[in-house]
């Protein structure tokens, strides 16, 4: 698959069962991104943003239409071949971080090492290398509740980002922190993009959604706007 489509969506459809009813999480979504891209997810919350978010991370599967990630039919793929493929093209940052409590930062950070095999000799530098990046190398011992949230945050984008995938989304990045710390991580986050990485970010923050050169706005699991700034741009121009 080339760089102008790492990720294909095509009529996408996801419905939960809660109760008696059911409840139309995802509808009729169409959605292309090219390798590179930053873009922001907004919309109220039950529009869908998360949902989406997990589709293209794998964490769920569709009940209809079609998932190209990287060249891969989604559909094709044995529950192996999924996670290993979600291990090497997709990292994750979560607004409550998601660190494992009894482990020190350094340790949350080379997991996802440990469970791709990698050497331990490879697992040193890559961990020193990324304590370095991150500003954490005075806190590589510290567990979780012994760091700051912009801390923690650090330490989860680092662990996101250590196998060095190509897409990395992020749900509610700043949720959790004071808007100086957001600015910090962010910038973080811009910078990965500025390096090539694919960054989906979904947020209620409209000034964080309004920095994406894409924007996409969900309502009723449904995309009802798709702006890249780059055409609007041009079109004012013209």
């Amino acid at each position: 698959m080339t760089a102008e489509s790492l990720i294909k969506l095509i009529g996408i459809e996801r419905t939960f069962i809660l109760g008696d009813s059911k409840v139309h999480a995802l509808r009729n979504i169409h959605l292309t991104i090219a390798a590179g891209e930053y873009i922001s997810v907004m919309g109220p919350s039950g529009s869908g943003k998360s949902t989406l978010l997990n589709m293209i991370g794998l964490l769920d599967v569709p009940d209809a239409g079609t998932y190209q990630l990287d060249g891969h039919e989604i559909k094709s793929l044995s529950h192996d071949a999924l996670a290993s493929l979600r291990s090497e093209t997709i990292g994750f940052i979560f607004q409550s971080f998601h660190l494992i409590s009894r482990l020190s930062a350094a340790a949350n950070i080379e997991l996802p090492l440990v469970l791709a095999g990698i050497s331990a000799s490879e697992r040193t530098k890559r961990v020193s290398q990324a304590l370095k990046d991150y500003g954490l190398i005075d806190r590589a011992e510290h567990r979780p509740n012994e760091l700051s949230g912009g801390q923690r945050q650090r330490v989860a984008i680092a662990r996101a980002t250590i196998l060095r995938p190509s897409v990395l989304l992020a749900d509610e990045p700043t949720g959790n922190l004071d808007s100086a710390t957001g600015e910090e991580v962010v910038s973080l986050l811009e910078a990965l993009n500025a390096h090539g990485m694919t960054l989906i970010v979904v947020t209620h923050d409209h000034a964080l959604g309004a920095r994406a050169r894409r924007q996409i706005r969900m309502m009723d699991g449904g995309i009802v706007s798709d702006i890249n700034q780059a055409d609007v741009a041009t079109s004012l121009a013209t």
